[in-house]
């Protein structure tokens, strides 16, 4: 049976890579080579399987020889081989500090620790082994085998059925949700599905809910904007954060009007979402889903809306005259030649307060006269703006 040694002892390696001649093999098998424990136990624990069945059954009692103590200390060490942990894990009267280290060993096999959850009458071992919720995670068949054990308690139990239906049944959920877009040809929410990151107050309930405001495949969208200054940006936001972002947007969007329960409930689920899946549905989401994060407390979410191609110049005309919206947005709009070429769109970045100083300065000069008049006098511009206008209008000469 060749195989890879953890091992650095250069006669074990030649054991377990099946090179060594049945001499070698035999003497280790009766446990009268000078090596360390952990090489002996793993050169004992692969010449159980050898293919001289002497052989294999020296080293089988050589093992049985071994004393709890040595075993125990073996099972705690951090170097001892992965092929060992297995070993003990399948004894049937070993010590239940032995079973325990083994469990605790992070070098012990995912498949080891399943068969000590489905074989082990001791409740509190499976409770041990479902304290560990990462390597849960990553083999659920040791959910299975916990399961499947009469021994397990109820905190066992309710425990491991809590990582299941967290991290696997919403993962086969969501997988059957995207299954279904795609059948209705709807590609661009499926592809978010399947991206989105769920966590927290974010359900499956909540990505179907919000997938039906995609309308724009990721082939579709130019994302090279995200340079590396924004990486900060897209960092996990706190509770505290994303409860200030939601109140923030409910209130602005309450100042043009009532505010309906479902578009507060629309608000509720796309603010917690994470700030990467956020920038991702300003990019791709439809009217509805625009309209709120262009509000979004976090300007590259914000940003993220002026980049989404289906975005109308109606859109943007509201845009610019929006006072609660990222002054960022604003100077981003100023700069796109397009849009600045619609007045009504520089007309209200030029009396917008929330319009940085330079922007509304270079649109200035196109504006009307009548218009500049009245930018002069608004008091709700800053003062540089209202004399550039005045300057301007002075410049004109009287309206005729």
């Amino acid at each position: 049976m060749a195989g890879e040694s953890k091992s650095t002892n250069p006669v074990v390696r030649s054991i377990i890579s099946g090179n060594a001649p049945p001499a070698a093999r035999s003497a280790a098998a009766r446990g009268l080579l000078p090596l360390p424990q952990d090489d002996l136990l793993e050169a004992l624990v692969h010449l159980t399987a050898d293919n001289d069945p002497a052989i294999a059954r020296a080293a089988q009692e050589t093992l049985s020889s071994q004393s709890s103590a040595d075993l125990l200390e073996a099972a705690r060490s951090e170097s001892i081989a992965p092929a060992v942990l297995g070993h003990f894990a399948s004894l049937a009267n070993a010590d239940r500090g032995i079973y325990a280290a083994v469990t605790a060993n992070a070098n012990t096999p995912n498949e080891a620790i399943a068969l000590l959850a489905r074989t082990t009458s001791d409740a509190s071992l499976i409770e041990l082994i479902t304290l560990n919720q990462q390597r849960l995670i990553r083999s659920p068949e040791i959910i299975d085998a916990v399961l499947a054990n009469p021994a397990r308690s109820s905190d066992a139990e309710r425990r491991v059925k809590e990582i299941r239906r967290e991290f696997f049944e919403k993962e086969r959920g969501a997988r059957q949700v995207a299954q279904e877009l795609r059948a209705r040809g709807n590609s661009a929410a499926a592809e978010f599905f399947e991206s989105a990151e769920l966590q927290g107050d974010f359900s499956v309930d909540d990505a179907w809910a919000i997938a039906q405001h995609i309308e724009v495949s990721d082939l579709d969208i130019d994302d090279s904007w995200l340079e590396r200054q924004f990486i900060e940006e897209l960092l996990i936001e706190t509770p505290e954060q994303h409860a200030a972002n939601m109140q923030a947007v409910i209130n602005a969007e309450s100042m043009e009007g009532d505010i309906s329960p479902e578009r507060i409930s629309m608000i509720r689920r796309i603010m917690f979402m994470t700030v990467k899946d956020r920038v991702k549905l300003a990019m791709k989401g439809d009217r509805e889903a625009r309209g709120i994060l262009v509000r979004d407390t976090n300007k590259i979410v914000a940003t993220g809306v002026i980049h989404n191609p289906r975005i109308t110049d109606q859109e943007i005309e509201k845009i610019a005259a929006m006072r609660t919206v990222s002054d960022e947005v604003l100077r981003l709009i100023g700069m796109n030649r397009a849009w600045a070429r619609s007045y009504p769109i520089i007309h209200n970045l030029a009396r917008n307060p929330r319009t940085p100083m330079a922007t509304a300065v270079q649109v200035l000069p196109r504006i009307r006269t009548n218009d500049l008049k009245s930018i002069s006098q608004n008091r709700n511009v800053s003062e540089a703006v209202r004399r550039q206008a005045y300057r301007l209008t002075e410049m004109r000469g009287p309206v005729t």
